[in-house]
């Protein structure tokens, strides 16, 4: 059968970030064709733009070995998972009045640009569950981080009944069936971080039950050193912020602070972002800027795609899928 997408994207994408789009893929390929590992991290809303639909089965496929995203992809992928027929999507979001937002809020509909979450639906399934599990934990004296709940919760096959897609489309089950190693810094921002914080603040929940994001860079480290070899693992950045931010950093770390000086650069570079240099964010620091920082080597592949992630990201899985 024809590569229909691939073949696509070879014939037309030949210029500008088009041809950077081809470059990063192609470069993204020969990373794992070499034997080495890829993070992936994921920033913005990715999750409520349904990146599953290709994300998941680049898991499923082992073209990511580990996963550094913010606490809203995390959950997002779930809330999509039980409440999917309950989005609502606004083209015309632009045209809104701040009493045309207002009535959204006052309608249990959280909007992220043009699609709105259904805070009410989307909850109901999964507080209840989740927790459940926390108080369990506590109760039995463990301590998880924030994915490791909800791979439980997942994993538990209590929620099934409520799911509204299709699995196969949830890049969440996907890892949670291969326990697949994830950081996610700043969780605590997140609604779920929300949620457990008021818990504690209720005194039903002790913020100890939860690992800290001081123990996610310290996971990362033993992860890395254990599994970066001579060669180093490869970066594969969807947006900005601290899903890239903080995972990027354990080179440095280990390099500099640990003073363990054999730490491999990462070895591969790409970030999918339209952030702009010039406006002194970290997020839109051209890679060569990231040399500098200990973070990347002279030698290391690097790509940047100045374009919507949401169109970007789905295109360049698509290629390395061989879809």
């Amino acid at each position: 059968m024809e590569k229909t997408i691939s073949s696509f994207i070879e014939k037309h994408f030949l210029h500008f970030n088009a041809a950077a789009l081809v470059d990063a893929a192609k470069g993204y390929k020969a990373h794992l064709e070499s034997g080495k590992k890829m993070l992936v991290s994921l920033a913005g809303a990715m999750s409520t733009a349904e990146l599953g639909k290709s994300f998941a089965e680049m898991i499923r496929k082992d073209k990511v070995q580990i996963i550094s995203c913010t606490g809203a992809n995390l959950e997002e992928d779930v809330m999509n998972l039980v409440a999917h027929s309950h989005y609502k999507r606004i083209p015309h979001y632009r045209d809104l009045t701040p009493k045309e937002e207002w009535d959204l809020l006052q309608d249990g509909m959280n909007r992220v640009t043009d699609t709105c979450i259904p805070e009410e639906e989307a909850f109901r399934h999964i507080q209840q569950h989740i927790f459940k599990i926390w108080k369990d934990a506590e109760n039995n004296g463990e301590r998880l981080f924030p994915h490791e709940f909800l791979f439980r919760l997942l994993n538990s096959g209590v929620m099934k009944d409520a799911y509204e897609i299709n699995p196969a489309d949830s890049w969440m089950i996907a890892a949670a069936e291969r326990n697949l190693p994830m950081v996610v810094p700043g969780w605590e921002d997140s609604t779920l971080g929300n949620i457990f914080a008021s818990y504690c603040l209720k005194g039903e929940l002790k913020a100890s039950t939860m690992k800290s994001g001081i123990e996610y860079m310290t996971f990362l480290a033993d992860w890395y050193t254990e599994n970066a070899g001579t060669d180093g693992i490869g970066f594969f950045q969807i947006g900005g912020g601290i899903a890239g931010d903080f995972p990027i950093c354990v080179v440095p770390m280990l390099y500099q602070d640990l003073e363990r000086t054999d730490t491999p650069f990462w070895s591969y570079f790409c970030q999918i972002s339209d952030s702009t240099t010039s406006y002194g964010s970290y997020s839109g620091a051209v890679p060569n800027e990231k040399i500098t920082w200990g973070k990347l080597d002279i030698n290391t592949p690097k790509f940047i795609v100045e374009s919507d992630a949401t169109i970007v990201a789905p295109l360049i899985f698509a290629y390395i899928l061989g879809w």
